[in-house]
């Protein structure tokens, strides 16, 4: 029977290219996202991953969620930890309101499901966990003081709660990607994204398919010597 795979914030960007890229090799996917209906329709439509509309930093939302998605489609056993914001500015204009939902959201988010999945996950003997971090996280970014506390974050817990699965065949790793061609950083000006692809060794953006690759490596089955990893795919801009 395949496994079930729930992937945040899967219906757009490097997650649709997440989905659809477990889907392939097998994998029962589900996607959640946060607020475009029509955008998750139009996905399911075209890919027929279910989409589950639930907010990652509430717990509770989270866990009413989980119990519905695992009463529709059974266990899950494979979590991708993608879903995620950005409310940048500098120190100066970063209010407590852009710390708190960055921090909640994209750090937060990976507790609530990980915490969420965790004991069935011990219980079966069985889990594939992925977390998806950022050059950043690595690297720092100007005005993106709470974008990069929370996935450097990502890196840490991942490291963290990589040891406690171990000897439950629970595997933990993390992705940090680096600058993607998503309608995100299109969205940069042309001038700025010139000079962002000029300190990219390799020339070029990265591919959602390009994440997408690097979790189909680090949720098969039998990956289960890689744990408590950060795998970079950031063609050479940062190595860490």
């Amino acid at each position: 029977m395949a496994r079930v795979a729930l992937v945040t914030g899967g219906q757009r960007g490097i997650g649709a290219a997440i989905s659809e890229a477990l889907q392939t090799a097998g994998r029962k996917v589900v996607a959640s996202y946060a607020g475009n209906d029509e955008a998750a329709r139009a996905f399911t439509e075209r890919t027929g991953i279910p989409c589950y509309k639930f907010d990652v930093s509430d717990f509770a939302a989270c866990e009413v969620a989980v119990r519905q998605i695992e009463a529709d489609h059974g266990p899950v056993e494979v979590l991708v930890n993608n879903a995620g914001i950005t409310r940048d500015a500098v120190m100066k204009r970063l209010t407590r309101d852009m710390w708190d939902a960055v921090i909640d959201t994209n750090l937060g988010g990976c507790y609530n499901l990980c915490k969420l999945v965790w004991d069935g996950m011990t219980a079966r003997k069985f889990g594939r966990i992925v977390n998806i971090g950022s050059i950043n996280g690595q690297a720092g970014q100007y005005g993106q003081v709470n974008y990069a506390a929370a996935k450097s974050g990502i890196h840490g817990f991942t490291k963290a709660l990589a040891q406690e699965g171990a000897r439950a065949h629970i595997t933990v790793n993390a992705i940090a990607p680096g600058y993607v061609d998503t309608e995100m950083v299109r969205a940069v000006p042309a001038e700025v994204l010139e000079k962002i692809i000029a300190r990219i060794p390799r020339g070029r953006l990265g591919t959602a398919e390009d994440i997408a690759r690097g979790v189909l490596f680090l949720t098969a089955d039998d990956a289960d010597f890689v744990t408590g990893s950060t795998l970079s795919i950031n063609g050479g801009q940062h190595m860490y």
